[in-house]
């Protein structure tokens, strides 16, 4: 399986936690346009729950999640 896909935005969280890790996906998704899609790079283990949880939350659509080691890679649709 292709574990790329094409992202309008890369956000690279690095090991930033939870509430700060949402926060800045928040703020960044908020500039993009519906249908718009983000790439989540993220250290923290935490967000493996977190991120698919704030996207039903927030009405996203997760598209796809990759893990290469202890980094993972989450592609987020803007809207449903």
């Amino acid at each position: 399986m292709d574990k790329h896909m094409q992202a309008n935005v890369v956000y690279d969280a690095g090991p930033t936690g939870c509430g700060e890790l949402i926060m800045n996906v928040f703020l960044t998704m908020r500039k993009m346009q519906e249908g718009d899609i983000i790439e989540v790079i993220s250290y923290d283990p935490g967000a493996r729950e977190d991120l698919p949880a704030w996207c039903r939350l927030q009405h996203h659509t997760l598209l796809k999640r990759f893990d290469e080691g202890k980094i993972s890679h989450y592609f987020i649709k803007k809207g449903n």
